[in-house]
């Protein structure tokens, strides 16, 4: 981690990974075709991460907009376009690619969300 970053987490207490296996719960508590967030306790620090599931796939990021570092849902768990297509910036109205965070509109156009592994694991949802 470069010192600038470091110095970030001292400050704000945020962290942008988590360590693998961490169980999120059962995948049923994201509907399908809807997103959630998800913000993790890490020691002292807290990750702030959403998921969209997909059927029985679960795509997750971090819950950082690549165009001004804010979180991009305004509203808990709203981080979908109202058709469901895409995940949407409700600050400044980037659209992302659901299967790979590539901004596909907006003001951070060839950009991408940062992904945050996850995997999907008898019906239950874990860090990857």
């Amino acid at each position: 981690m470069s010192e600038a970053a470091a110095s970030e987490v001292e400050a704000v207490g945020r962290i942008w990974l988590t360590p693998a296996g961490v169980n999120l719960g059962p995948l049923d508590l994201i509907a399908d075709g809807a997103a959630r967030n998800y913000v993790l306790q890490i020691g002292a620090n807290r990750f702030h991460g959403f998921v969209v599931r997909r059927g029985e796939a679960a795509f997750g990021y971090v819950d950082r907009c690549p165009h001004a570092g804010l979180p991009l849902a305004q509203t808990l768990d709203q981080y979908l376009t109202p058709d469901g297509g895409m995940i949407a910036c409700s600050w400044h109205g980037a659209v992302f690619s659901i299967e790979d965070g590539a901004c596909l509109g907006g003001p951070c156009a060839g950009a991408r969300l940062t992904p945050w592994p996850v995997r999907v694991d008898g019906g239950r949802l874990l860090t990857a």
